[in-house]
């Protein structure tokens, strides 16, 4: 799904209130971690993803492995979270703003 910067902005703004549901721990990403991420977004819709990564682009390179593994999209990724968006078919809890 491809958001908007103003759609982006929004989630962004929704997602400081949310807590990590998701961390990933030594142990890397399992097909656990996968199957969790995937259960948690189909609930929640928009999640937080806790994991250690040093560097920028291994970061972005998780964010984006992540985010075609649940089928959703990444909103932004700051310090150690990972923020992700999958809009639920039916019944969404966010009204996205219009472009």
């Amino acid at each position: 799904m491809e958001l908007t910067t103003k759609q982006l902005n929004y989630l962004k703004l929704k997602a400081q209130e949310l807590k990590p549901v998701v961390m990933i721990g030594k142990n890397g990403i399992t097909e656990n971690v996968i199957n969790e991420i995937k259960s948690s977004i189909e609930h929640h819709e928009l999640i937080k993803v806790k994991a250690h990564v040093e560097d920028r682009t291994q970061k972005e390179e998780l964010a984006n492995y992540l985010a075609n593994a649940s089928e959703s999209t990444v909103v932004q990724y700051l310090g150690n979270n990972i923020t992700l968006f999958k809009k639920a078919k039916k019944n969404s809890k966010f009204s996205l703003p219009k472009e």
